[in-house]
């Protein structure tokens, strides 16, 4: 993506982040009210309205401050509140309900190659005022989406990988994995500030984006 400043970036990438993170939640308590918990939709969260989501920290501040660094852009929004005991098959359920979140971000990443396509077509025909912040902004979509479908993949605690696999190892295992929780932030802080954690994404981000970038220019 060509060079931007500060605020070009922001206003570009500020409603492929916004509604990531945002779809991202709303599809765990989708699939969790399919499966037989009503809880995030009594709590008002079955929305996508972003404002229902949103987490000052994880949501605005973190993002911003690693979009402007040009650092490894992912963030958070509040979790979705999820009961186990309302799942009708709560060890099976709950993995689906986990990788509802990640699946969501591949659906919007390929949402977001259309966004894009159509801003070169836009632009082909001589509208590039509206086709070239389309082309920009689907090219954010893409990237974003693909980070946070890799980074919720991590087995890591409280990632949605972590309870992927607690789904379908044994509950023993599961147990042990899942007691790694309250260290999983500082964990995974640590693996962005030594830059393991782009080292571990680098390598199939790349391949992902650059799959949907050729796909797009077809």
């Amino acid at each position: 993506m060509e060079e931007l400043n500060a605020a070009q970036r922001l206003a570009i990438w500020a409603l492929p982040v916004l509604f990531a993170i945002t779809v991202h939640e709303v599809a765990h308590g989708w699939v969790a009210r399919y499966f037989g918990d009503p809880t995030a939709m009594q709590l008002g969260r079955l929305t996508l309205n972003p404002i229902k989501h949103i987490d000052p920290v994880g949501t605005l501040l973190v993002p911003g401050l690693l979009l402007l660094m040009g650092g490894f852009l992912f963030g958070w929004a509040k979790p979705v509140p999820v009961n186990e005991d309302n799942l009708r098959n709560p060890k099976r359920d709950m993995a689906l309900v986990a990788l509802a979140g990640p699946m969501a971000n591949l659906l919007m990443a390929l949402f977001w190659a259309v966004v894009m396509k159509l801003g070169i077509t836009l632009s082909a025909a001589g509208s590039t005022w509206l086709g070239h912040p389309m082309f920009l902004m689907g090219g954010a979509g893409i990237s974003i989406n693909l980070i946070l479908m890799l980074l919720n993949l991590l087995p890591l605690p409280p990632l949605d990988g972590s309870k992927v696999i607690s789904g379908v190892i044994p509950t023993p295992w599961a147990a042990q994995l899942d007691r790694l929780e309250p260290y999983g932030f500082l964990i995974l802080l640590a693996l962005l500030v030594t830059n393991v954690l782009g080292a571990i994404l680098g390598p199939p981000l790349q391949i992902l984006e650059a799959t949907l970038f050729a796909l797009v220019r077809l």
